[in-house]
């Protein structure tokens, strides 16, 4: 059994990114990321502080805008005009979730698609749906970087995915199945769900349930990416960050598997600077 350490492929990849800001400033070129937040959710605020550190740290210009918790919709719609419109700005990061009275797909919408660093616009959906080159959103391209790292190719595999959002499970379907792998797609009311992770290949798991997979939903040596991060709050994990997987139990029959922490988390933070990244060599076209 493996652990694929995504803390450690994160590191490398932020440095990576480094280098590649340090040629695009000889170039004139400056990468930029806007990032938005309304209201004051504590998580919210320590993802929102953590991405504008690794910006830093990366050489990327990082702008933090930050609005109250009561500012109307049309004055953060406005906002992303004129972000859209500022050339120093690839990329466009409005953090989730927003306030109730605001409308979450209008404002995603609204940012320019070519600086959808997140990559929830309409059209980098459809470009990914169809097999173009877009923005993807970063906790599966995240996921697709460790199996690259890792030399996992899911090209012919079986690959489950638990999970249906459109943050993780609708773009990770799509990406292995641009990547030649034969999906199924589950969630938290799939009948019989043991029937389908159980043939997985490649299980890929992100609902946002603790310890929803045990050991007789997994085939002997599957490949396990575990994309949920719950805060434990009872029993013997009470305050520990846990996954999807209970890995304690689950870990031995597996060829990789992710730990949660320090799997995927790490990678989506890597990801979003890539994608900035992305963007910024998309405006010199």
């Amino acid at each position: 059994m493996t652990i694929l350490d995504g803390k450690a492929l994160s590191n490398k990849v932020k440095e990576e990114i480094k280098l590649e800001t340090q040629e695009l400033k000889k170039e004139g070129i400056v990468p930029g990321l806007a990032v938005i937040l309304v209201g004051n959710d504590p998580a919210s605020q320590t993802y929102v502080a953590s991405k504008e550190k690794s910006c830093i740290a990366a050489g990327i210009f990082s702008e933090k805008i930050t609005m109250n918790e009561d500012a109307t919709e049309e004055r953060l719609l406005d906002r992303i005009k004129k972000l859209n419109e500022d050339d120093s700005i690839h990329g466009i990061l409005v953090q989730l979730p927003l306030p109730k009275h605001i409308n979450t797909n209008k404002v995603l919408e609204t940012i320019d698609p070519k600086k959808d660093v997140d990559g929830f616009h309409v059209f980098n959906v459809g470009q990914l749906v169809t097999g173009k080159q877009s923005l993807v959103p970063c906790t599966p391209l995240g996921v697709m970087r460790i199996l690259e790292e890792y030399g996992i190719n899911p090209i012919g595999m079986d690959a489950c995915v638990v999970g249906v959002s459109n943050i993780v499970g609708k773009p990770m379907m799509n990406l292995l199945l641009n990547a030649r792998a034969t999906v199924t797609v589950c969630h938290s009311k799939t009948k019989d769900l043991k029937a389908h992770t159980s043939k997985a290949d490649l299980l890929v798991v992100g609902v946002g349930i603790p310890h929803m997979i045990k050991p007789d939903m997994v085939k002997e040596g599957a490949i396990v990416i575990d994309v949920g991060i719950n805060r434990m709050t009872w029993g013997k994990y009470e305050g520990k960050l846990v996954g999807d997987v209970d890995f304690e139990t689950v870990a031995d029959k597996c060829s990789y598997i992710t730990p949660v922490p320090g799997g995927v988390g790490p990678m989506t933070i890597a990801m979003l600077l890539k994608n900035t990244l992305t963007a910024a060599k998309m405006s010199m076209k």
